[in-house]
């Protein structure tokens, strides 16, 4: 195997993958590195969707006058003006490019985040197509598999549409199911291969189908392989020092590094130094070992800028025990959860703090917001009754239907998930004034009888509607916890990666304190500070500009190869 290359990604996120593809299309010897066993990293955990304004998918109309106004109103902190522009501008380009090498994207009809803000639209967020895991071949068992919330009993892939058929159980959903045992278990040749699903869907669709398009062009993915630190020669950077199994290995560089390594939320010292209050790492939604800085760290010791340090994309978790792993907790997701009807969420004084069915990142911000002001949150507790047992999930607990409470493990109970007769003993069993918590369910209850909730505005939006349950009325986002018994379990103020990281510019060039670039260094994802600032516009806001970005930093590498000639 070569050491030289013209370019080396670091990680194997959507972007990394994008990025390298791109590089090898354009002409450039590429090697991707990933210190994981498995490649995909967050990007193959997550729902798989990129936020591209003017995409052009479907017929979606949408201009970038109108992306731009709306990001103007929404964008806070240290975002960027000029990455704003050149992720609308190369956006539609990047979508372009996806399908033209196979991946396959679709429009969803999902409403940005902020839907009443001027410009918002209901047509910016695609969705990849369906993958057969076959068409990989031996690389499909190196994925690094989906996040349980995208797995029906940890085993059957679901799409975005069986995953919210069964959060909200519609006339008929038995059918969903039904359908997905079928496909799964008369599949007979594929499961004498693998445990693993054929289908692959969401993240894993995404990242499946960019390491195909890399496999079918030679690229070089290297597993366990992780960064150490960059090489340099007269300030340019020249290559990366890598450990792979363990052993000291030496890529170089002639054109460039692109770091797409994710950020550092699992790293809990970086996370006590720059996040706004104090958060566990394992509140954190992406795979544990990973994205602990190191990216960022490399490029610190350089003399790079950085910026959005104290921002996260935040979003509810929840911490339960392992059914396979004695005495291991796992992080569950808690995105939609706190959205049904018949549930409410409180601090740990007893009181409500936010519209529990806003984005996921609202979500948290107000945690944060809330723990800032009263310091009594992180955690706070979802309330909810026995109309919301029957119907919905809670994390890992299923719905009554599929989970009895007899099914539920006796040493969960009063330890992650408690139950009482009464809200007041509910209280009491964990740790909340009952005469205020009681107070609180019962001025709730008094308005979402009438589909109402003054203090919140909770279900009075167009996003908060989208995710409702649409069989419950008046209001889908809303109603009244007053069913014996009651329950509550614990969210955690988790998230899907860091916001901040090191500063790029429009081209995706990394910055030095001072306002130069580093030559030959290149910072995607979330190893760069999001172009956003401190804002998630609309779902796929992450892994938007982590392939747009990705598209950019190829397209100027090349672009500088072809200007200069070879490099050192």
């Amino acid at each position: 195997m070569s050491s030289d290359y013209d370019v080396v990604v670091v990680g194997s996120g959507a972007g990394g993958l994008l990025a390298a593809l791109r590089a090898a299309d354009l002409g450039l010897s590429t090697v991707l590195i990933e210190k994981a066993k498995s490649y995909g990293g967050t990007s193959a955990v997550s729902g798989g969707g990129i936020w591209i304004p003017c995409h052009g998918v479907d017929g979606a109309e949408d201009n970038i006058e109108e992306a731009r106004t709306y990001l103007a109103a929404i964008c806070k902190g240290e975002f960027r003006q000029d990455r704003i522009d050149a992720y609308l501008d190369q956006g539609p380009a990047m979508v372009r490019y996806l399908q033209d090498v196979g991946v396959t994207m679709q429009m969803i009809p999902i409403p940005d985040y902020f839907v009443p803000e001027p410009g918002s639209k209901y047509n910016r967020c695609l969705m990849p197509a369906d993958v057969d895991g076959e068409t990989l071949g031996d690389e499909v068992h190196s994925l690094r598999e989906p996040h349980p919330a995208f797995k029906l009993f940890n085993r059957y892939s679901l799409s975005l549409a069986e995953a919210s058929t069964l959060s909200t159980r519609p006339r008929g959903w038995q059918w969903t199911v039904a359908k997905i045992y079928a496909r799964f278990w008369l599949d007979r040749p594929w499961r004498r291969k693998t445990h693993r699903d054929r289908r692959l869907t969401l993240g894993n669709a995404l990242v499946g189908g960019l390491r195909r398009a890399l496999a079918e062009r030679g690229v070089p993915v290297l597993l366990d392989t992780a960064l150490v630190g960059l090489l340099t020669d007269d300030g340019r950077v020249t290559g990366v020092e890598a450990k792979r199994n363990g052993a000291p290995l030496t890529l170089r560089a002639r054109q460039g590094v692109i770091l797409a390594a994710g950020g550092f939320e699992q790293n809990q010292a970086m996370r006590e130094e720059h996040l706004p209050v104090w958060s566990d790492a394992r509140w954190s939604l992406t795979p544990k070992g990973g994205n602990t800085g190191d990216a960022v760290r490399a490029g610190l010791a350089l003399g790079a800028a950085t910026e959005s340090m104290a921002c996260n994309w935040w979003a509810p978790s929840t911490l339960m025990p392992s059914r396979e792993d004695p005495n291991v907790e796992v992080t569950h997701q808690m995105f939609f959860d706190h959205r049904h009807p018949f549930s409410l969420c409180v601090n740990r004084a007893g009181r409500r703090f936010v519209n529990e069915s806003c984005s996921y990142d609202c979500f948290g911000m107000a945690m944060v917001a809330d723990q800032q002001a009263t310091g009594a949150n992180t955690p706070c507790w979802m309330i909810f009754d026995a109309a919301y047992r029957k119907r919905y999930g809670a994390g890992p607990v299923m719905p009554s239907a599929a989970m009895s409470d007899d099914a539920i493990p006796t040493n969960w109970w009063d330890q992650y998930l408690f139950r009482a007769g009464s809200i007041a003993e509910l209280a009491g069993k964990i740790g909340l004034d009952p005469v205020v918590l009681t107070e609180a369910v019962a001025r709730f209850n008094t308005h979402a009888r009438d589909g109402a909730d003054p203090d919140f505005q909770r279900g009075e939006g167009p996003y908060d509607q989208a995710f409702g349950d649409h069989s419950h009325k008046p209001n889908p986002s809303l109603g009244p916890v007053e069913r014996a018994p009651f329950y509550a379990i614990r969210i955690h103020l988790g998230d899907l990666g860091s916001k901040g990281g090191l500063k790029a510019d429009a081209k995706a060039r990394v910055m030095k304190a001072d306002g130069g670039i580093i030559e030959g260094l290149y910072a995607i994802g979330n190893s760069a500070g999001a172009p956003f600032g401190d804002c998630y516009p609309g779902s796929g806001g992450t892994l938007g500009p982590a392939t747009v970005f990705a598209f950019v930093a190829a397209n100027d590498i090349a672009q500088q190869a072809r200007r200069n000639g070879p490099a050192g």
